[in-house]
């Protein structure tokens, strides 16, 4: 779940319009008033707030008030880089990180440069190794100034006694992304067309399936006994509907329908447990295998039901 941000910067304690010795005029007590308006209707639902409202040779101005802080959520931080000057924060303490009586951190620290050395020192040794790497492509600690490489012809200052600063716009250019190919819209005559096919070919298919089904059958029926094939055409029949049933659910309503799957099954296993005490090895072997699938589709489908309700409680 991502964090909800708001950056408070030089714009934001200023008034777009005249300037006074170079920098921005104080904005009206109208314009104020409706900025801190607005920032109290986002301080209940802000997670991180930044401020760098900073004014040369002035007091930092106001902008994060002590109600707006009482407002945001527990665990809430407040980033006061204008804070050598006061801070735009009502709770700042220049140079401590405080933390307020409803679990609010507020940041005054006005060193952070100094703390990101670990940081800026790693990132530029990784640039420095990286172009190390560029410089000495055989890995034999040989220096190969090659100065068609846009990268290295970019960081030569001078080269064999010529200067060659500034360096030439690079070579490979950054490859704009294609525009996707505009599809003309089909005419209703075409869309109907398509569609007719589309059935056309469904119903084919289907023809050839039952062709070939019932030639089975024949096969089957011609040795097997009549009591067999009863229940066997019975069989057959249940699969192919309930295959042509379920596979044209729309996706959206699977969920709704696996509570009817889950009656299906439990009337399945009933049938089972009825002919588990038959005499024949076959059919306890049969009905024992439906009790172990029926009873992995029931509590599955209970589980998946329960996983999908959980979704929607609030935790």
């Amino acid at each position: 779940m991502g964090a909800e941000f708001v950056y408070l910067d030089f714009e934001e304690a200023q008034q777009d319009g005249a300037t006074t010795g170079g920098y921005a005029a104080p904005s009206s007590p109208e314009f104020r008033e409706k900025q801190l308006a607005k920032f109290r209707e986002l301080a209940p639902d802000v997670d991180i707030v930044i401020t760098t409202a900073l004014i040369p040779g002035r007091d930092a101005p106001k902008l994060w008030l002590a109600d707006m802080v009482a407002a945001m959520k527990p665990g809430s931080v407040v980033v006061d880089l204008a804070a050598e000057r006061g801070g735009n924060c009502d709770l700042t303490v220049p140079d401590e990180k405080i933390v307020s009586e409803n679990g609010v951190t507020v940041v005054g620290y006005s060193d952070f440069p100094s703390r990101m050395a670990a940081q800026s020192s790693t990132l530029y040794a990784t640039n420095i190794r990286h172009m190390m790497t560029d410089l000495t492509p055989e890995k034999d600690g040989q220096v190969n100034h090659n100065m068609e490489d846009d990268v290295i012809r970019g960081a030569t200052v001078a080269h064999e006694g010529a200067v060659t600063f500034p360096p030439p716009p690079p070579k490979v250019q950054a490859i704009a992304a294609k525009p996707k190919e505009t599809v003309p819209e089909k005419t209703p005559e075409e869309r109907r067309a398509e569609e007719a096919a589309a059935f056309q070919q469904q119903t084919k298919n289907q023809v050839t399936l039952l062709a070939v089904g019932g030639a089975l059958m024949l096969l089957v029926g011609a040795y097997a006994p009549a009591s067999f094939m009863q229940h066997f055409i019975v069989f057959v029949l249940s699969v192919f509907v309930g295959f042509q049933v379920i596979w044209n659910v729309s996706h959206s309503l699977h969920t709704p329908l696996m509570a009817v799957t889950n009656a299906i099954s439990s009337i399945i296993i009933l049938g089972a447990v009825l002919q588990i005490g038959s005499g024949s090895f076959l059919v306890i072997l049969l009905a024992a295998i439906s009790v172990f699938f029926a009873g992995i589709n029931i509590f599955g489908g209970f589980l998946v039901t329960r996983r999908m309700l959980a979704m929607f409680q609030k935790s």
